[in-house]
C-alpha cells in the first residue's frame, strides 16, 4: 500500500522516500532501482565526467525505468569549478523534470531551473537556509540533521531538533536527511513535520548500489560511532566513515599549525572514488553517516523500500493509534 503525502503527490512517486546524491554513487543502477521500487532515485551530475556523460546518464537510466528520477547538482566553491551551468544545460535539454540541488549560491541554477518548469529540491542544513530557499522559489527543502553523511553545516543540530524547526518556518513541503534508514526513521520524520526521507548511506548498502561489495559489508559491519568529522577547523565539516585516512585525517587537522594543504594528498575525490570501486577501504574517504548503526543487510532497493514504508505504516496505524486509544 502506498504511503502519500505533499511530496509524494508533487513528485508523482508512490511512497515518500529519496535516495540522495552522492558522489560516484549517483548511478544509474541505482537510481532505477530506487524509483522501480516506488521511491525517488537520484542520479548526481557531477559523477560524470562531462555534461555529455551526464546527458547518457540520464538516457540510460531512463532506459531502465519508467518512473520519475531527479538529478543532483552540487555547487561548491572552487579556484577552478566545474561547468555548472553546461551540466544544469544538459539536464534542462534532456527532459529531467525534478532536480536537486544543494551547495554554495544556487539562486542562478534554482531559477534556470524553474524558467523550464522543473520541481527543484534544495538541500538545506540550517532553518535559516531553508526559510532562503523557500524565499528563493525552490519548491521542497531536505533539510539535513547533523547525523548525515557528507556536510552538515557548522551548527551541529541534530534531526529531532532540525526537522519540526524547520517545519515551523516554512510552508512548502520538506523531506528529512540524515540518521535515517528504516520504517522508524520514516514514522519519526512524518511525526516530526517532513513528508518523507532522504537517505544515502541506507541505499550504499544495497544490492544495486554501484560500489564494491567490501565497501557494503563495511558499513553493514560498523556502528552508529564508526564516523569521523573531517574540515572542521576549515569551517566545511564533513561526516566519514572511520578508517585509517579519515583517522589520519583528523590527526593531522588537529596540530595547532595545520593547513588545509597538509591533509590535501588524503582526501581527494579520485581517491575516494578508487576506495568505493576497489574496495581498498585504506585507498581514500568514505562517506557514510551515523545510519550505519540502523544497518544489518544488503537487500535489494525493492525489497527495502518495501520494509521500511511496511514497518512505519505498522508503526502509524498500531503503536501510534493504540497510544491514542489507550
Amino acid at each position: 500500500m502506498a504511503l502519500r503525502t505533499r511530496f509524494t503527490e508533487l513528485v508523482g512517486i508512490e511512497h515518500p522516500i529519496v535516495q540522495g546524491g552522492m558522489m560516484w554513487v549517483g548511478r544509474a543502477e541505482l537510481a532505477s532501482a530506487v524509483s522501480n521500487a516506488g521511491g525517488l532515485g537520484i542520479l548526481t551530475a557531477l559523477t560524470q565526467s562531462t555534461p555529455d556523460d551526464l546527458r547518457r546518464e540520464i538516457d540510460r537510466c531512463r532506459a531502465m525505468t519508467d518512473k520519475p528520477f531527479g538529478v543532483n547538482l552540487t555547487i561548491l566553491p572552487s579556484v577552478t569549478p566545474p561547468p555548472y551551468a553546461e551540466y544544469r544545460k544538459a539536464i534542462i535539454e534532456s527532459g529531467v523534470k525534478i532536480v536537486e540541488t544543494a551547495g554554495y549560491k544556487p539562486k542562478e541554477h534554482v531559477d534556470d531551473f524553474k524558467g523550464h518548469d522543473i520541481t527543484v529540491i534544495h538541500k538545506c542544513t540550517a532553518v535559516r537556509h531553508a526559510v532562503s530557499a523557500e524565499k528563493m522559489g525552490v519548491d521542497v527543502i531536505s533539510i539535513d540533521g547533523f547525523e548525515c553523511a557528507g556536510h552538515p553545516g557548522e551548527d551541529d543540530i541534530p534531526g529531532l531538533v532540525l526537522i519540526p524547526a524547520t517545519a515551523d518556518k516554512i510552508s512548502i513541503p520538506m523531506i528529512a536527511s540524515g540518521g535515517f534508514a528504516d520504517g522508524r526513521g520514516l514514522a519519526a520524520a512524518l511525526a516530526l513535520g517532513a513528508e518523507g526521507i532522504n537517505m544515502g548511506t541506507r541505499f550504499c548498502a544495497t544490492k544495486e548500489a554501484p560500489i564494491h561489495d567490501a565497501v557494503k559489508q563495511f558499513i553493514v559491519a560498523n556502528d552508529e560511532r564508526a564516523t569521523n568529522l573531517i574540515f572542521r577547523r576549515f569551517h566545511n565539516t564533513g561526516r566519514v566513515a572511520k578508517n585509517s585516512v579519515s583517522d589520519r585525517v583528523v590527526e593531522i587537522s588537529a596540530r595547532p599549525d595545520a593547513e588545509f594543504e597538509d591533509i590535501r594528498p588524503l582526501v581527494g575525490g579520485a581517491l575516494g572514488r578508487e576506495a568505493l570501486e576497489t574496495g581498498n577501504l585504506d585507498a581514500g574517504l568514505v562517506w557514510a553517516g551515523q545510519s550505519q548503526g540502523l544497518i544489518h543487510d544488503i537487500p535489494t532497493c525493492q525489497t527495502l523500500v518495501d520494509r521500511i514504508v511496511e514497518d512505519a505504516q505498522s508503526i502509524i496505524r498500531n503503536r501510534m493509534n493504540a497510544m491514542i486509544a489507550v
